[in-house]
């Protein structure tokens, strides 16, 4: 793990953007966090990370979800992003991908934005779930939650990125 923070923290700060972007796809984000290197352990750079995404503004999160295809929808592209995003999902079952269709679209209708959940390690039964439970909330609450989820996904694929070097 050193070897590849070490690396993280030598890049231009260009270049530790790029690989920032493709755990959280807000330039503000990215700036922010490759800006506070050097990190010393790889808790701190999550913490960072966290901390970033959750200052972040209104228009920086959208920024972010724009880049998230639909839970049940499979990421095009080749990128670092999309195979997360994929793997992301591979807890959801065919049979689920219409339901999930219709509560995106409900969600999108109701907030104007795309559905966002930490996917990794659930079901897509679990995935629908949460979704039809979200709906019930306000656009304050709703907007903590996805601030709460892109944290969390951004954790998971900082981690990652590490372990696969920058």
């Amino acid at each position: 793990m050193p070897d590849t923070l070490d690396a993280f923290n030598a890049r231009s700060p260009a270049e530790a953007e790029a690989g920032l972007l493709a755990c959280c796809a807000s330039r503000a984000f990215a700036g922010k966090v490759a800006s506070g290197r050097p990190y010393g352990d790889l808790d701190r750079l999550l913490a960072a990370a966290g901390a970033a995404v959750l200052e972040l503004g209104w228009d920086d999160v959208l920024e972010a979800l724009a880049a998230h295809p639909r839970i049940g929808e499979r990421a095009g592209g080749d990128g670092r992003a999309a195979s997360w995003s994929r793997q992301e999902q591979a807890g959801v079952e065919d049979g689920l991908r219409a339901e999930l269709a219709e509560g995106n679209r409900a969600y999108e209708e109701r907030f104007g934005h795309v559905y966002l959940v930490c996917a990794t390690g659930l079901t897509g039964a679990q995935m629908l779930a949460r979704l039809r439970e979200r709906l019930g909330n306000d656009e304050e609450r709703e907007r903590a939650v996805v601030r709460g989820e892109l944290a969390a996904i951004t954790r998971l694929r900082l981690g990652k990125l590490m372990k696969e070097g920058t």
